[in-house]
């Protein structure tokens, strides 16, 4: 199955700002942007989005040029929950509770959020149910930078430890096929 897996345009967050499941708004202008994704989509598909507006926005235009409807707004597609340290800035979250979740994101949760295993045994649960059905149409995930870092690391069969290693910019789409 072809996978598209596409990441959100910049949004109005400051850099430097963690806001992973906090429903911030996307920087405009965005249209130049949209019609480049656009350009990258297959003709047709099965377009899924996650509920936070930098995302859901993108998938509404795309079902208004391409007609692809949008078959769900999918929770288990939002990015990384930050818990206790969203929307603020990364530098003013203390070391003491930093240091522990960056040398190891994977197992260690946020306060009040989750870790990296976590967004991926989410994301995993959406696909396995997602190849299971019999469809030829290409899937659209309008998405997150963790959902797709975890996508690529198991079909890439990379170590989550390793998913930031390769830079994923806004609006990137990312074309994958995968088997199962």
């Amino acid at each position: 199955m072809e996978i598209y897996l596409v990441r959100h345009t910049e949004t109005v967050c400051e850099k430097g700002i963690c806001y992973g499941q906090s429903d911030v708004g996307i920087r405009a202008p965005y249209n130049a942007i949209f019609d480049a994704i656009l350009e990258q989509l297959p003709e047709q598909g099965i377009l899924y989005t996650s509920p936070l507006q930098r995302c859901s926005i993108l998938a509404q235009h795309i079902h208004q040029i391409k007609g692809i409807p949008i078959v769900a707004q999918e929770p288990r597609l939002k990015e990384m929950h930050f818990g206790d340290w969203e929307l603020q800035a990364w530098n003013d979250i203390p070391r003491t509770v930093l240091d522990p979740w960056m040398n190891d994101f994977v197992n260690v949760a946020v306060p009040n959020g989750e870790s990296f295993i976590d967004l991926d045994q989410r994301v995993w649960e959406f696909l396995e149910e997602e190849l299971e059905k019999p469809n030829e149409k290409p899937l659209i995930l309008v998405t997150h930078s963790g959902v797709i870092r975890s996508v690529l690391c198991r079909i890439n069969k990379i170590r989550l430890q390793e998913a930031f290693a390769t830079p994923l910019d806004y609006g990137v789409v990312v074309k994958v096929d995968f088997t199962g």
